[in-house]
């Protein structure tokens, strides 16, 4: 059985390692470093730490004068409080200049859990892919993450990354490649391809053994990069298999799905369908209750290939 550890932990830890190596990295937060992890390098290097108190605009502003003056800056904060509340600033300041800032937000999707409606962010991805300039991750697993932050860290830019912070699945190894832009294959098939991110690869997974009983192959693609996609990952699954199925803990609206599909109609149309929240808020249970309550399960993308294998018929 994978080993359980949420994304969150994967940023923190290989954050500490890059301050020790750079001594331009630097870190701001509006009062979660504890949450998102952050708090890691605050321990470590408490000069080249920057707290504003519950001020998460004002922090993006001074994340971008710090990137101005040479600093690489890593901004931390809840998903919806970065995303939705600073918006604006994210926008002009960071994206419009094109400022060396990284934007690391935890607490995205349902798997929030008890935090309930407010707290569960599930717009991000659709927001922060629209923003010129912005790149766009969301780690499969820990290892990821932490590959990630290691880019981020490296490459010029403003870049976001949404974390977990439910414990999931360690799926890659160290010694995986992972490169912005470059979908990984996590298992072959040849009936339908699920193209998923975060923790709805290892749903993907699962939804592979489910659907072997019916005799269905599927090729599970860890789409770990929303901007920029991975075009050619996704045209070449749509080529060897015929359809595609998408999976995200996100609303169905301008995510992973609607990056997948831009690509899928313009390049070769094939059924397709989406495994995401359907145009509604969350609300307060455990991870596991609320993945279910909003078909985001294992068999729920099962169906969804059932259903596209017949359309390919």
């Amino acid at each position: 059985m994978a080993d359980l550890i949420a994304t969150r932990d994967g940023f923190g830890k290989e954050l500490v390692k890059l301050g020790e190596e750079n001594e331009k990295i630097v870190v701001v937060s509006a009062d979660l470093e504890d949450a998102t992890r952050a708090d890691y390098f605050k321990k470590a290097f408490p000069d080249r730490f920057f707290t504003v108190g519950i001020a998460e605009q004002d922090m993006i502003g001074m994340a971008a004068g710090l990137s101005l003056q040479g600093f690489i800056v890593f901004t931390n904060s809840f998903a919806v409080f970065m995303t939705n509340r600073a918006y604006d600033m994210i926008r002009l300041d960071l994206c419009y200049n094109n400022c060396n800032v990284k934007v690391i937000c935890s607490h995205a999707g349902v798997t929030v859990g008890e935090d309930g409606a407010s707290a569960q962010c599930l717009e991000d991805l659709a927001l922060m892919r629209v923003l010129p300039n912005m790149k766009v991750v969301c780690p499969v697993d820990s290892v990821e993450a932490a590959k990630a932050t290691r880019v981020f860290a490296n490459e010029f830019g403003p870049m976001y990354m949404r974390t977990s912070r439910a414990a999931l699945p360690v799926l890659t190894a160290e010694g995986d490649i992972f490169e912005i832009g470059k979908a990984t294959v996590m298992q072959k098939g040849s009936d339908a391809t699920v193209i998923a991110c975060g923790i709805m690869v290892s749903e993907a997974l699962s939804a592979a053994e489910i659907l072997k009983k019916d005799g269905i192959t599927i090729k599970v693609v860890n789409m770990h990069t929303i901007k920029p996609i991975d075009e050619e990952m996704i045209i070449q699954s749509a080529k060897e298999t015929g359809a595609i199925v998408t999976a995200e803990e996100h609303q169905m609206y301008g995510g992973l799905g609607s990056a997948v599909a831009e690509v899928v109609v313009k390049n070769c149309p094939v059924p397709m369908e989406m495994i995401a929240v359907n145009d509604t808020f969350g609300q307060s249970g455990s991870p596991q209750e609320l993945l279910k309550y909003y078909h985001l399960k294992d068999i729920d993308i099962a169906e969804a290939v059932k259903r596209l294998v017949v359309k390919k018929l």
